[in-house]
């Protein structure tokens, strides 16, 4: 049960407490006075879309704030989310901010801050706002199927769930088969291409991703064995051994090996220096030794040059080919062989799939008739319970039938649901949104409505000029069915039938006054207020509701309404 509500900058409204009662609440005003806004707020507060228009103008800032009563299981659903409780209390917030444009918006459960998706889930346990712009809503036959499967219980839920397991698992079962059909279509393409990759590039013996390299430096040495060979042997002969007609490096070094040693017997300061000649000669010797031997071996090899040189030019003919460096060349070769191991190899096949595929339809076909069945017989009740919810609303012959044809299977099952209605006697059974009039829909939406609180739980009814369209005897039925509602509910009504006020347990008038610019201290401004009416203001109110009438006459008219609201509470 909502048990106030506080708005802070809201639209039209500056500053509003408004604490409501068990029961029967009616909102009554002016056309245009702002009742919407309270509900507004409400929808706004429980998470509804929010805009910048919704922040009163000039401010930055709105706030709404809702304390609920909650019952076993909205504190259930607060422990499953951790959100403490607070005491049998719950304190819903929500803070618009407008900057730049847009708006933020933040939202609180007793302080803890919370997602749009988990104030869906509470609303849906809190309050029901139902409105006569619903017959838009009540024209959709996916809204009558939902309806007729939130009124059937939840057992029918959880079977819907059933099938919209066994829906996601067909359709991955078709996906899947569907995906191996193209795959087959394209895998004996696509396996003729790699064999031959493979085939062209296996005679290659790709296994060294420098081998270009390699043979580049090769081909190099054995194009040039002459020149290497006669350089060599200059090399050495000036190192180690020459010809006689110069002294090498060996002998120079020797003379001089000499003449320290000469030296050193007179000063031993010579001999580091010594010491460094001797090793260069060794040095010297060395590489004379080595750049000999490396000359010695050096052979012309025309046989071995052309096989580097056919080596190389195919080498280089592949990665063109291929549009490959050598590396990433063998690095595909790798990747072909990979994928021809994946293509030639055991995974599903199209048969297997095609029987799963088989199964998941027959597990989705079975699970959809089984849904059927449980909406058969929640379309019985259901006609059945709105029938008499509507008899007492001067609809004493009418004619309801929630009619069910087959569809093809989907997530929620494999049903047509369609409303149909005949308000009168003779008449056949139509599309509900075709046949029945505004103050018809008026007495539909609330019928249907009572026939929910059978089986659902929420607190808080809230209707919005349920009763626009009708008066008299339909007015005064559609008083005494709110009050019904109000008795396991509360109910939370806007109206401008002073019948229907006149049953209310709790009376506001809501109204529109211009007031001065706090802020600017000049100019003036709109608000919103909401006034409690005590016995006699409300009294004046109702006579108010009334109109065409005198003063004298519209009192001794309230009172007179307001006597039988009693008379019906007693009764």
């Amino acid at each position: 049960m909502l048990t106030s509500l506080k708005i802070d900058n809201f639209t039209l409204i500056d500053q509003l407490e408004l604490s409501l009662q068990p029961g029967l609440n009616v909102l009554t005003g002016e056309t245009g006075a702002g009742k919407s806004i309270i509900l507004d707020a409400i929808d706004t507060v429980l998470g509804g879309k929010a805009s910048g228009r919704l922040v009163r103008t000039g401010e930055k800032k709105a706030l709404i704030e809702a304390t609920f009563n909650a019952p076993p299981s909205v504190a259930e659903w607060l422990t499953a989310n951790d959100i403490p409780l607070n005491g049998d209390g719950l304190r819903c917030s929500r803070e618009l901010t407008t900057g730049r444009g847009s708006v933020r918006s933040r939202s609180r459960l007793n302080d803890v801050v919370v997602k749009k998706n988990q104030l869906d889930e509470l609303r849906r346990l809190l309050v029901e706002i139902t409105a006569q712009g619903q017959t838009v809503q009540l024209g959709s036959l996916d809204a009558q199927r939902d309806w007729l499967d939130g009124f059937a219980g939840s057992q029918h839920l959880r079977q819907r769930q059933v099938v919209a397991n066994a829906y996601a698992a067909a359709v991955e079962a078709q996906q899947a088969l569907e995906r191996r059909r193209r795959a087959e279509q394209q895998r004996q393409q696509q396996l003729d291409l790699f064999e031959y990759h493979a085939q062209d590039l296996s005679g290659a013996n790709l296994q060294d991703a420098d081998e270009l390299d390699r043979l580049k430096q090769e081909h190099q040495r054995l194009s040039h064995s002459v020149e290497l060979q006669k350089q060599s042997y200059d090399a050495y002969q000036i190192l180690y051994e020459s010809d006689g007609s110069f002294d090498s490096c060996s002998d120079l070094l020797g003379r001089v090996e000499q003449l320290l040693g000469s030296m050193q017997r007179f000063d031993e300061q010579v001999t580091p220096m010594l010491d460094l000649v001797s090793d260069a000669m060794a040095q010297v010797e060395e590489a004379g030794r080595q750049i000999n031997a490396y000359g010695e071996n050096l052979e012309t090899d025309p046989a071995r040059l052309a096989d580097v040189e056919d080596r190389m030019s195919y080498l280089k003919q592949l990665c063109r080919k291929y549009g490959r460096e050598l590396p990433d060349l063998i690095e595909y070769y790798q990747e072909i062989q990979v994928a021809l191991e994946a293509l030639n190899g055991d995974g599903q096949s199209i048969e297997t799939l095609e029987t799963e595929h088989e199964q998941t339809q027959a597990t989705l076909a079975e699970e959809c008739t089984k849904l059927t069945k449980l909406r058969k017989k929640a379309a019985k009740r259901l006609e059945s319970q709105l029938v008499e919810e509507l008899k007492p609303l001067a609809m004493e012959r009418v004619k309801f039938k929630a009619e069910l044809r087959s569809a093809e299977p989907q997530s929620h099952g494999a049903d047509v649901v369609e409303f149909l209605f005949s308000p009168n006697p003779g008449e056949p059974l139509q599309p509900l949104t075709e046949t029945a009039s505004g103050g018809e829909m008026s007495r539909f939406l609330l019928a249907f409505k009572a026939c929910f609180t059978k089986v659902d739980s929420i607190g808080t009814l809230i209707f919005d000029e349920i009763d626009v369209g009708v008066s008299g005897r339909v007015a005064q039925t559609i008083a005494e069915k709110l009050y019904q509602l109000s008795q396991n509910r509360q109910v939370l009504c806007v109206t401008h039938q002073p019948l229907v006020a006149a049953m209310a347990d709790a009376h506001f008038h809501v109204d529109k006054q211009v007031v001065a610019n706090g802020k600017k201290k000049t100019g003036e401004r709109t608000v919103v207020r909401v006034t409690d009416l005590d016995a006699t203001a409300r009294r004046e109110e109702l006579a108010q509701l009334a109109g065409g009438r005198s003063h004298q006459e519209g009192i001794a008219f309230a009172e007179s309404l307001l006597a039988q609201a009693a008379t019906i509470r007693q009764d």
